[in-house]
């Protein structure tokens, strides 16, 4: 893998995963609800066996926002790499949704894993989440594709 497809994964990740979270926490305002992932993220490592400070749990959360959006445009570009599927709006919308389905699921099993659950309207968390997603996969798309 050259520097230049190490770039072009890198700012799909970061340009896909800040215009998600900041469609997250604009309905998350919106709604007056909790949909923001990095917050809830912490929420579930406050009830792991992690021996850090909250501060320290709220980065740990960030950073593992961002590394799962990693894991998603590496998936992506696999897939476009190898012509497992095409490159087109089409197909990131497709991919969005796709990696939509795959974080609610995360969600739940997250949520399932701990013995306190979020005071959140959990309908309207996977449906903004779900739309996240979409967002994520067409942003990644745009970005990815600049550097073809």
């Amino acid at each position: 893998m050259n520097l230049n497809i190490i770039l072009q994964i890198i700012l799909a990740t970061i340009a896909a995963t800040s215009v998600m979270t900041l469609f997250s926490y604009a309905v998350s305002a919106s709604a007056r609800e909790l949909y923001k992932e990095p917050v809830l993220l912490t929420y579930v490592l406050t009830f792991l066996d992690i021996e850090v400070s909250i501060p320290v749990k709220t980065v740990l959360a960030w950073i593992l926002h961002y590394l799962i959006g990693l894991a998603f445009v590496v998936s992506y570009h696999f897939l476009w790499t190898y012509d497992i599927l095409e490159m087109s709006w089409q197909i990131a919308l497709l991919l969005g949704a796709i990696s939509g389905i795959i974080g609610i699921l995360g969600w739940v099993i997250m949520f399932g894993l701990i013995p306190k659950k979020p005071n959140i309207d959990f309908k309207g968390y996977y449906i903004q989440l779900f739309l996240a997603h979409v967002i994520f996969g067409i942003v990644a798309f745009a970005v990815y594709k600049l550097f073809i």
